[in-house]
């Protein structure tokens, strides 16, 4: 009976600790891109464009839960929308410490306080190779899990 109990009790620690895991192997898999240089109409010069790589693509249109921080930017409308970062605000894309890969854009449901704590959204990911004006990852009809 008791190694049954130890049995159970370690493999919840051991999903649990792998879906804690995830959270943060999210960011590294979405690290695995590449770029190429393409020409630009509106702007009139080349452009570093996002190649996904097969995995990357895999996510597309899948829900999923991510672990980050909120980077306050201005011009988001409010609450609902804003940036999600891998790293927090001294070390995010918008201060020059790490690459774009690192931050997505959220459309939350509902408003989203702001905090300087680490937060967990869970939405669904929509990869971005085309508009220049949105960064390459979005997070749609997110929620807080935490």
């Amino acid at each position: 009976m008791i190694s049954r109990i130890l049995t159970f009790l370690f493999a919840f620690g051991l999903s649990f600790s792998l879906a804690a895991q995830d959270e943060v192997q999210i960011w590294k898999t979405l690290g695995k891109i590449s770029y190429k240089k393409e020409y630009d109409e509106i702007l009139g010069f080349k452009v570093d464009v996002p190649v996904f790589s097969e995995e990357v693509e895999s996510f597309d249109g899948q829900e999923m839960t991510v672990k980050g921080y909120i980077i306050p930017v201005e011009g988001y409308k409010n609450h609902k929308e804003f940036i999600l970062s891998a790293f927090p605000y001294n070390m995010c894309f918008f201060c020059g410490g790490a690459g774009p890969e690192t931050v997505m854009e959220v459309e939350s449901e509902v408003g989203v306080d702001f905090t300087a704590e680490q937060i967990i959204m869970k939405g669904t990911l929509k990869l971005n190779d085309s508009d220049i004006n949105m960064l390459m990852y979005r997070l749609e009809n997110a929620t807080l899990v935490k």
